[in-house]
């Protein structure tokens, strides 16, 4: 971003409150939030790699969805932890769009990597025989690949955008991060193209992706009808849950907080759903794809023996 573009030195994050003991109570629980995160996400990750068994496409994407977790989460929560902790909110130009780079970058990715755990699940329900054909390791790479350039893009095109504007008065960001419409509020400039260029990226990444899932489940759907047996429908059922409820959460906030004109943005409303696709879902994932799944708890349960046997 070029300097000359604004008069102010710097920005100032508003936080979430300016009450010290609600501080001191949003520190703790959100740097537990961080620690489980960590810990959930790198577990899933190893235990991925360590166990041959789940050397499979569904759980190759969910190692990346785990990275993304871990990245989505070390974008936010540090510097979040630090304002609530330290009476210094300030944070760079260089550091602000960073933070606004690499947010929408991840989260645009996650957007497309979970449509392609949707098509994943799609293959295997309704193409059981032709499954290791068309996931093939090379098309599993290739969804993952076309995932994080989508994200890129998005990212990309919203900053550049961003980057052009002036801002010549106030460096208050009424918001705990640098999202997008509280730097556009702060902007002396007419934000009207910029804004449209977010909304566009935003609605195209959510609306493609979110079009990717609900087709595969709708041929899902018709598929596990025409099961005959209970249990069939059962175990084909069980094998989606955890993806349908970690797409529900995670597009439910995204679509109430960024499928709207930034004039309705309501700092109090959005803030909270911020705190939660941000901070409390990264820690969510591991959990819901973990406790869900037998096949996960059972590969711990390897590597664990491996463990004490080795010793």
């Amino acid at each position: 971003m070029r300097r000359n573009n604004t008069n102010v030195p710097d920005f100032l994050l508003m936080g979430l409150t300016d009450a010290g003991e609600i501080q001191l109570v949003l520190f703790v629980l959100f740097l537990l939030i961080y620690l489980m995160t960590m810990l959930g996400n790198v577990g899933m990750t190893l235990i991925i790699q360590l166990d041959p068994q789940l050397h499979t496409p569904m759980y190759f994407f969910l190692s990346h969805l785990s990275f993304l977790d871990l990245s989505y989460s070390n974008v936010i929560t540090p510097k979040t932890l630090q304002n609530l902790q330290t009476s210094n909110t300030h944070i760079s130009f260089i550091g602000c769009f960073t933070q606004t780079y690499f947010f929408i970058l991840l989260a645009a990715t996650e957007c497309f990597l979970l449509s392609s755990m949707a098509v994943d699940r799609y293959v295997a329900i309704c193409n059981p025989l032709h499954y290791p054909l068309i996931m093939s390791p090379r098309v599993c790479h290739a969804l993952v690949a076309v995932s994080y350039l989508i994200g890129f893009i998005d990212s990309s095109f919203s900053v550049l955008f961003m980057s052009k504007l002036h801002f010549c008065d106030s460096n208050v960001i009424r918001h705990f991060f640098c999202d997008t419409f509280p730097i556009l509020a702060l902007s002396c400039t007419d934000t009207h193209e910029t804004e449209i260029i977010i909304f566009t990226c935003a609605v195209s990444t959510l609306m493609v992706s979110l079009i990717t899932i609900a087709v595969s489940y709708a041929s899902i759907l018709s598929t596990i009808l025409k099961i005959n047996s209970t249990s069939g429908k059962k175990k084909a059922f069980s094998t989606c849950a955890s993806h349908l409820l970690g797409v529900t959460v995670f597009y439910g906030t995204m679509i109430f907080t960024y499928l709207k004109p930034s004039k309705s943005y309501s700092l109090g409303k959005d803030q909270v759903a911020s705190v939660f696709y941000t901070i409390v879902i990264p820690m969510l994932n591991p959990l819901i794809y973990s406790l869900r799944n037998k096949e996960v708890k059972n590969a711990l349960l390897r590597v664990m023996h491996k463990k004490d046997t080795s010793m």
